[in-house]
């Protein structure tokens, strides 16, 4: 497992490692000429070795008679100890605060985790993840990272130091009921293994039958048996990066334009579904008020499997009303508020 070292002390071992070396040279060529060249450098070396690790052997080369050598000898213990001690303590700290680190950092995801309700988990950091965690912060819904691999959740959290995440396999029950699946409104199973994401769908429905789940898919012949394993919705991307090409060359300006909404790029505009629900039902369309969201545009309303487009503002509400609106993330919070609080 990868610990993550602080900089600064990572810094300050390299230079102590890089002064140790230094004291062995030094003591290693300092003892060749103070024996009158008449030791190898092995010899040499292995005199500053005993001096500096004060293992207490006999003098390799005889230092009786040479008081200028004796004093070397000194001042290579108290610098040698000196710095490898230096080392040990800095070796020390590294391990003991990248460990006091990753315990406080997976206390703290722990915390976060059991306060969230009605999130996302987004299982898979990939291309396709990334995605879907960029657009989740651009329309503001919460949302749970889960990712095995400890590396891509650090490089990702230096990007956006704020998102919560649990690191394991979200093909294991134990990860998703940390992760919160229970209080989830949808599942990701975005990783790059369509037999992962199948078994992310499966293990998902098991635990939450509830929750949406919706499942990236690499090879067309799989998906009826994603399907099966309970994914409400599967995502062919290679499919819908060829719709895309096919639009853009045949259709650019109206490419242009679904880019730039499904994407947010145009004033951060955004696709929005809202659920009516029963506070609305038998009312019209008009009474949800809509001309006080200035940026809000009302393009359809789903029933069952009907669709109704630009649909007036005498239109009846039922309880399976869904409206389809162009908005940005501002105007759909202060909607869902007011939604909720309607009676």
């Amino acid at each position: 497992m990868r610990k993550i070292i602080p900089s600064q002390l990572h810094k300050r071992l390299l230079i102590g490692a890089v002064s140790l070396l230094l004291v062995f040279a030094v003591g290693t060529i300092g003892y060749w000429y103070i024996s009158d060249k008449q030791y190898s450098f092995l010899d040499c070396f292995y005199m500053t070795f005993i001096t500096v690790a004060s293992i207490g052997y006999s003098e390799v080369i005889d230092l009786s008679h040479n008081p200028s050598g004796r004093i070397f000898t000194i001042i290579i213990a108290l610098s040698g100890i000196g710095i490898l001690t230096y080392c040990i303590s800095m070796f020390t700290a590294i391990v003991v605060e990248g460990d006091l680190k990753e315990t406080y950092e997976r206390k703290k995801m722990e915390k976060l985790v059991k306060k969230m309700k009605n999130h996302y988990i987004v299982c898979g950091i990939g291309r396709v993840g990334a995605h879907i965690i960029q657009e989740l912060r651009a329309t503001k819904r919460s949302h749970i990272i889960v990712d095995v691999n400890e590396q891509k959740l650090h490089d990702f959290k230096e990007s956006f130091p704020d998102i919560i995440y649990v690191k394991g396999d979200a093909t294991d029950e134990e990860t998703l009921v940390e992760a919160g699946v229970s209080d989830a409104v949808g599942i990701f199973a975005a990783t790059e293994d369509d037999s992962r994401n199948l078994v992310i769908s499966l293990t998902a429905k098991f635990l939450n039958p509830n929750v949406r789940v919706v499942v990236r898919c690499n090879e067309p012949s799989h998906i009826e048996k994603m399907k099966k394993a309970g994914a409400d919705s599967v995502i062919l991307p290679s499919y819908m990066g060829g719709s895309r090409m096919i639009s853009e060359m045949i259709k650019p300006t109206a490419a242009s334009f679904f880019e730039s909404i499904l994407t947010g790029k145009e004033q951060n505009i955004h696709v929005e579904e809202i659920p009516l629900g029963k506070n609305f039902v038998g009312k019209s369309l008009s009474s949800l008020n809509l001309n006080n969201y200035p940026n809000t545009l009302p393009i359809a309303i789903k029933e069952k499997e009907q669709w109704i487009y630009k649909p007036p503002m005498n239109y009846v509400i039922t309880s399976e009303s869904i409206l389809i609106v162009l908005t940005i993330p501002k105007e759909k919070i202060l909607l869902d508020k007011f939604l909720l609080n309607e009676t």
